[in-house]
């Protein structure tokens, strides 16, 4: 399975409705079209902030694993909220510190218009003991193992 596979395949990620559109050498792109049911205000189209900050997390952790080859969980994300979103989106993720332990990702998104409405930095963890782990249960060794595939 491939790693956009493997994310497009998150439970989580189908349902807001993510994809992720390319991945590759600490880089990574998805969009998200945005849904009434993604609003934070019943009389308008406006994205919830953990909408946008879920996917943030999607996309950073996309462009880690590609690095890291393994499953690879938020430690940290801080982000911040320039514009309200009111349209689609998509979000570009690139690695800037791939360290022994953490990797650290910077996230930018915009909507359809390409209005910038939020910028993030994100912490993730990159390296484990190789065993099992509530985020590896259920996926096959082999595919953890060709994450970068």
């Amino acid at each position: 399975m491939s790693l956009q596979a493997l994310f497009n395949d998150i439970p989580f990620v189908e349902e807001l409705g993510i994809e992720l559109t390319d991945v590759g050498d600490g880089h990574a792109e998805a969009r998200l079209p945005l849904r009434d049911e993604h609003s934070s205000n019943p009389n308008a189209r406006i994205a919830h902030g953990g909408v946008t900050y879920s996917l943030v997390d999607t996309v950073g952790g996309a462009a880690v694993v590609s690095l890291s080859e393994r499953i690879s969980p938020t430690v940290d994300m801080r982000i911040d909220y320039l514009a309200p979103a009111t349209d689609d989106l998509r979000a570009t993720a690139e690695v800037v510190r791939n360290g022994g332990s953490v990797a650290v990702v910077d996230v930018e998104v915009y909507d359809a218009d390409d209005h910038h409405v939020a910028s993030a930095r994100g912490t993730y963890k990159t390296d484990g003991d190789g065993g099992q782990s509530p985020w590896t249960e259920g996926v096959d060794a082999e595919s953890v193992e060709k994450l970068s595939d």
